[in-house]
């Protein structure tokens, strides 16, 4: 397969993490993906490599892309600290629980959107919500889930949170 899809939604209040997430083949449709996140920055949408430690980035390459338009520094310091440190661990640490494979990480590249809601105000509470929602997220797609049938099973009991009634 050269594209897996993951989405996962984590916590409460302003902080709330939800995730979205490609990861597939550096040759593939993700690979383009990843390319064009990085070259193509633009005004409120800073893109950037998800790393551990400055000069330790994550494999696979993990490109964090803005869902919401960065408005000021609090907000991107947020970004580019708990958020990005949070993305960073779950990728690790869903490679060193075999979720993703330690063989395929030179060859796969993760494209990850994250939310930062302009009114969030803990980041401690920033970074356990985006790492618990990036790692099932990634869970997600490397694992196909749901599958259409529990998509199917699911969708008359469903209530998305954010529907607005």
């Amino acid at each position: 397969m050269s594209m897996y899809i993951g989405e996962a939604l984590a916590g409460d209040g302003n902080e709330i993490a939800h995730i979205d997430l490609l990861i597939g083949s550096k040759d593939g449709p993700v690979g383009v993906s990843f390319a064009n996140a990085l070259a193509r920055q633009s005004d409120g949408h800073s893109n950037l490599l998800a790393v551990l430690t400055p000069n330790l980035a994550v494999k696979p390459a993990t490109v964090m892309v803005t869902k919401v338009t960065i408005k000021g520094m609090k907000q991107a310091v947020q970004m580019f600290g708990p958020a990005q440190a949070a993305v960073a661990k779950a990728v690790a640490d869903s490679v060193g629980d075999g979720v993703i494979p330690k063989d395929q990480c030179e060859d796969l590249v993760i494209v990850c959107g994250v939310f930062i809601h302009p009114q969030a105000d803990d980041d401690k509470k920033i970074y356990d919500y985006n790492y618990e929602a990036t790692k099932m997220a990634i869970a997600n797609a490397m694992g196909s889930k749901p599958s259409a049938d529990e998509m199917l099973a699911g969708k008359e009991e469903a209530a998305h949170p954010f529907r607005g009634f």
